[in-house]
């Protein structure tokens, strides 16, 4: 589709108009926005609500060339207020134009508005890069992950120039003993408040070995130290950790996309087996396993794999089993720490938190929302491509609160129908803008959502 230029119904101060948004009174609850250590008691009720569209935006062949639905907090809306083809991860420039990386076209897209119900206008502001993904401002720079660099530009007058490169030579499909395959080629990166540099390298495959004993080594979040200098592996064992964040108090999260088809690690029979199902594929348990971690992180952390899986069973091994996400225990992995001699993962300091498995989470990040929600992480799960049942696409909020986040809710969902089958779209971001509204980034339907309070 590539990018298409676009009528935004509303477009306040997040994207390039500078005026000061409305104030927004949830009914029943006040004006005052909750404190960092309130939060939903209780899930927020959603209600099934129709995407509204402008229809310039709707291509031939396009999901939204019939009605679409969405579910969102009740008395909230969701609109299309873009089109991008593989819209992936935001930024906010100085400017209050709003960035957005596309992979699969190799740009960053600028997009900026007049004023509120103006037109908005999209443009080209980087072409020709290799997949970027993350994207991060410190003060009038703009940094940029690609799949094999990490670039700086200057940013004024809409236009980036002057790049640079901060980090090069990072393991991609290039890399000599790949074979040209990179499962996980795309980078994130995020600045930390003392000016650190943080970003994300994937692991080559779905399970590896061979990942931490290469150089430079993979599945780990790299830190480059403020000023410059040599990138030194800040957390190991991080699989996908594409959902990178800093939270309010300066400490670094990661929000892992997990593994497929693992293999069942207890010598005991699983559910109607009649004998050991060590070391088998068994579906009803792939479906439910590893959880997606959330973790904070800190130098030095490993996150296990591919030696330990983070497990939510309450009787590990259990069918039927009840699910505890939060600080999830490890087991060791039957296929390459069989005995747990390799890895040691009772030693490992457990997630804080996590997400039901094949969640797919890729984009993270940290915002305050209106009441009932207040400060929390949003993230952008994918959902499961080959799960059964599927584990749906959606957005969810973790509440946070001294230091630490609280269990999952969804605050954006209805991408999959009941009997599992999808419209077509698939978040993977979300962020609160600068005008206090959530948007949504969904490299499937190709659209960019406004998902508005009362």
């Amino acid at each position: 589709m590539g990018a298409v230029l676009l009528i935004a119904a509303a477009m306040v101060a997040g994207c390039g108009v500078g005026v000061t948004p409305p104030s927004v009174t949830v009914p029943g609850t006040g004006s005052a926005a909750p404190s960092a250590d309130q939060g939903p008691a209780k899930p927020v009720p959603l209600q099934r609500v129709p995407i509204t569209i402008a229809p310039e935006l709707i291509g031939a062949d396009d999901p939204f060339g019939g009605q679409q639905f969405a579910e969102v907090p009740q008395g909230w809306s969701i609109s299309v207020f873009a089109r991008l083809n593989g819209a992936r991860f935001p930024a906010w420039a100085p400017d209050g134009a709003l960035l957005v990386s596309s992979p699969k076209e190799g740009s960053v897209v600028r997009f900026t508005a007049d004023g509120p119900g103006g037109t908005a206008r999209q443009s080209v502001l980087l072409p020709n890069l290799k997949q970027p993904l993350g994207l991060a401002f410190a003060g009038d720079v703009l940094y940029v992950a690609e799949s094999n660099a990490i670039r700086a530009y200057d940013y004024a007058g809409g236009k980036a120039t002057n790049p640079r490169t901060i980090a090069d030579d990072l393991p991609d499909a290039k890399s000599g003993d790949l074979g040209g395959t990179y499962a996980h080629a795309l980078k994130n990166l995020v600045i930390g408040q003392d000016g650190s540099f943080y970003y994300s390298v994937g692991s080559t495959t779905n399970i590896s070995v061979e990942d931490r004993d290469a150089n430079p080594e993979r599945a780990v979040i790299m830190r480059i130290p403020p000023g410059g200098g040599k990138a030194e592996v800040y957390a190991r064992g991080v699989r996908n950790g594409t959902g990178l964040a800093v939270a309010p108090d300066g400490a670094v999260w990661t929000a892992v996309n997990h593994r497929d088809n693992i293999l069942y690690p207890f010598d005991k029979p699983f559910g109607s087996a009649a004998s050991s199902s060590r070391g088998q594929v068994v579906e009803e348990y792939v479906r439910d396993h590893p959880a997606e971690q959330l973790a904070k992180l800190t130098p030095g952390r490993d996150l296990g794999w591919p030696y330990c899986n983070s497990d939510p069973d309450v009787e590990p091994g259990e069918a039927g089993t009840a699910f505890d996400f939060t600080t999830p225990a490890f087991t060791p992995d039957v296929e390459f720490n069989a005995d747990g001699k390799k890895f040691d993962c009772a030693a490992l300091p457990v997630s804080e938190q996590s997400m039901p498995a094949h969640s797919a989470p890729l984009g993270m990040d940290f915002g305050t929302l209106p009441a009932p929600f207040g400060e929390g992480a949003v993230v952008g799960l994918h959902g499961s491509w080959n799960a059964t049942p599927p584990r749906a696409p959606e957005v969810s909020f973790f509440p946070y609160a001294n230091g630490n986040l609280g269990p999952q809710q969804t605050i954006v969902g209805g991408f999959q129908n009941a009997d599992g089958s999808r419209w077509g779209g698939r978040p993977v971001a979300a962020a609160v803008g600068p005008d206090k509204i959530l948007y949504v980034f969904d490299d499937t339907a190709n659209a960019i959502y406004r998902v508005t309070p009362p």
